[in-house]
């Protein structure tokens, strides 16, 4: 099975100075279902793993979270793609959980559903802390620009081997064009 794990906030969707809070305020990255739904036609299974401390400081419940992630699911649809799953983690950062970004609970939660080793999947993220937990599970860690991207470029400190790319459809065109494409 190939998979493929991916933030939300600033890959997937546009980002915010404040957490999305309303189905309203989510907006796709033009590119991103598309390459989505690429990513679907070789035969990726498609993960989203993102921190939701909003839902933890009282910004949002779990049904809008519900809700936000019912328009993405739509969206995603509307051109052909399909996300297989979302993992969250509702906690603050007060918390200290191991479900949180940079914490790799979340990710291992993903492989054991999934019943996969991460050795080498991909994870694509905007932010260090994505890149971070990718890392300690082995995962294969992208940077997209978008979203928090250049922000993350700016501070350094990235792990080792993580690549960079101007977005998501830019990081699929990278791993649908690699001979190893075929085998993951």
């Amino acid at each position: 099975m190939k998979l493929i794990i991916l933030d939300r906030d600033g890959v997937i969707n546009r980002d915010q100075a404040t957490p999305i809070k309303s189905p309203d305020e989510w907006v796709p990255i033009p590119g991103s279902l598309e390459a989505i739904a690429r990513l679907n036609q070789a035969d990726y299974r498609v993960v989203v793993a993102a921190n939701q401390s909003g839902i933890a400081r009282g910004m949002f419940d779990i049904m809008t979270l519900n809700a936000i992630h019912q328009k993405m699911h739509q969206a995603a649809q509307a051109v052909g793609a399909e996300i297989d799953a979302v993992f969250f983690c509702p906690h603050s950062a007060d918390e200290h959980c191991d479900c949180r970004k940079p914490q790799p609970g979340m990710l291992k939660a993903i492989a054991q559903r999934f019943d996969i080793s991460l050795k080498g999947v991909p994870q694509v993220g905007d932010s260090l802390r994505d890149l971070q937990a990718a890392f300690v599970v082995g995962c294969k860690p992208y940077l997209v620009k978008t979203g928090k991207g250049e922000q993350t470029i700016a501070k350094g400190g990235l792990p080792p081997g993580t690549e960079i790319f101007a977005d998501l459809a830019s990081v699929v065109d990278q791993l649908l064009s690699s001979p190893s494409a075929q085998t993951r």
